[in-house]
């Protein structure tokens, strides 16, 4: 074989390594450049402005309370977190497996929080359309504590009926002379 077919041979040899060498290297890492620039979605000022917080219903099946997720925008829950919570309560739950706990036409008169207690004056029809019975009345008492406890500076709440302290139930089963505090943890099933 001929002196210059050999050297022809090995440089392009030689090129072609240098060829695969810096097709791999250099286009695998302009590849991994444009990956890690390019976002798939960009947040919404609306989605980083959401929160989820959790309502507690009756679940009928299982007879005990339930906690819903419900994804709401922050601002709701800025100028009175408690009564935005409540309505929330009062308009029911979402999923369909579940049950209000608030007794129709209830009505929010005040909500105010004293020291670590949250005092939650509610209009009459809350004792008078209640369809009573300690289970249902335990799940619509619980369903508010639980509820309002989501934020975490209150650890009781006292429930006035019009204004007025130590009402109750029209069976006179719960009694509202003192505040409510939550129920274990344990004891509520998670949705």
């Amino acid at each position: 074989m001929n002196k210059k077919v050999i050297i022809i041979i090995a440089i392009i040899l030689i090129l072609t390594g240098v060829g695969v060498w810096y097709f791999f290297f250099y286009n695998k890492q302009s590849q991994n450049e444009v990956n890690e620039i390019i976002p798939e979605e960009e947040i919404s000022e609306e989605q980083m402005r959401q929160t989820i917080v959790s309502l507690y219903f009756y679940n009928g099946t299982t007879q005990s309370l339930v906690s819903e997720g419900r994804l709401i925008d922050v601002k709701e829950l800025i100028k009175d977190p408690y009564r935005r919570l409540m309505e929330l309560l009062i308009e029911g739950p979402q999923n369909s497996e579940l049950t209000r706990t608030i007794p129709e036409g209830t009505r929010i008169n005040k909500v105010e929080v004293k020291g670590d207690v949250l005092y939650l004056d509610l209009s009459k029809e809350f004792i008078e359309n209640h369809e009573g019975g300690e289970e249902k009345e335990n799940a619509t008492i619980y369903s508010i504590v639980n509820t309002m406890i989501n934020l975490t500076e209150i650890n009781g709440v006292k429930i006035l009926i019009g204004g007025e302290e130590n009402k109750a139930f029209k069976d006179n089963l719960i009694k509202f002379d003192d505040p409510f505090v939550p129920i274990k943890e344990e004891d509520i099933e998670k949705n």
